[in-house]
């Protein structure tokens, strides 16, 4: 298949990004595997999965930063290798380490990213208005010398400020206190609002309920692609969060019943996915207690992305 066999209006009317078979290698290590996935414009698309698992490779392959060694990769209609050049025009990146200038201000980082793209701060203040006010008392002082949400906030401002059409966030939220966490999730839904379409990673599950659809990724290949509801909503088996006075031993034990599908640990319970709607909680302590286990707290739970991931990453 040609890299331009697909029909490239159509894409440009529909899909923000578009992915055929992308795949990349390091030596021996597979990064991505025949990565297949579209975004629409205007959505916040999630890729949801551990460190190690291919997310900020596919983020430097969609911002033409590298090269994939096979498939096709579209951003906002243009080919991520004879088009680069507009796609760099187009886009805005916040890879997952802060990358902007130490020793210049946050005023002076901000004046020089607006510079690079030939635009002003006063151009798309509105555009960062929200976020830039949260800074601004401190726009005199040194980038370093700013606290992990304050980064965030400027390297998501410098980002913007050529008001680009596709925004990619590389875990952003990584390293940042929970509130600044949930400022960050409010600032990125009124963006979506202002038509621009962002492409977020993130290794915490909680954050994929935000997204309005996601890709869970984990070696190098997506697991699943879907809303995050539907996700949830296909997860077909019994859940139980189980706890007993000896928590490694119920792990074992609770792996050792015939009828488990899965179990895992979460916090300081362990999650157990019964293929079998008959098994009962009342069969499943009496097998604990002829285990030995004491102190048995069972209650069947809805499952989370996390025990979705979890379930389909084990298949």
């Amino acid at each position: 298949m040609s890299r331009y066999q697909m029909d490239n209006e159509n894409i440009k009317l529909d899909f923000a990004i578009k992915c055929e078979s992308v795949s990349k290698n390091y030596k021996k290590n597979e990064a991505l595997k025949d990565i297949k996935f579209d975004v629409n414009r205007g959505e916040i698309f999630g890729i949801i999965g551990p460190d190690g698992a291919g997310k900020t490779t596919l983020f430097r392959i969609l911002t033409t930063l590298i090269l994939a060694d096979s498939g096709i990769a579209l951003v906002d209609g243009f080919d991520v290798v004879n088009e680069y050049k507009e796609i760099r025009k187009r886009v805005g990146y916040m890879p997952g380490r802060f990358s902007l200038y130490q020793d210049l201000t946050v005023e002076e980082n901000l004046n020089f990213f607006a510079t690079v793209f030939n635009t002003t701060i006063e151009e798309n203040y509105e555009l960062i208005k929200d976020i830039y006010v949260q800074i601004e008392p401190f726009k005199n002082r040194r980038a370093g010398k700013l606290s992990g949400g304050m980064k965030q906030k400027l390297a998501l401002c410098c980002a913007l400020i050529h008001k680009p059409s596709v925004l990619f966030l590389d875990e952003p939220t990584t390293g940042v206190d929970p509130v600044s966490r949930k400022e960050f999730w409010g600032m990125l839904k009124k963006l979506k609002f202002s038509g621009i379409t962002i492409l977020v990673s993130t290794p915490y599950m909680d954050e994929a309920s935000l997204c309005d659809r996601i890709a869970l990724i984990q070696n190098g290949k997506f697991l699943k692609i879907d809303t995050p509801q539907n996700i949830v909503t296909q997860y077909e088996n019994k859940l139980w969060a189980v706890q007993s006075s000896n928590m490694p031993k119920l792990l074992k034990d609770l792996r050792a019943n015939y009828l488990t599908e899965k179990c895992f640990a979460f916090g300081d319970k362990h999650h157990v996915s019964i293929d079998n709607l008959q098994f009962t909680q009342e069969i499943l302590r009496d097998y604990l207690l002829e285990n030995g286990h004491t102190n048995i707290e069972i209650s069947e739970i809805k499952p989370s992305v996390e025990d979705c991931f979890m379930q389909l990453s084990q298949s």
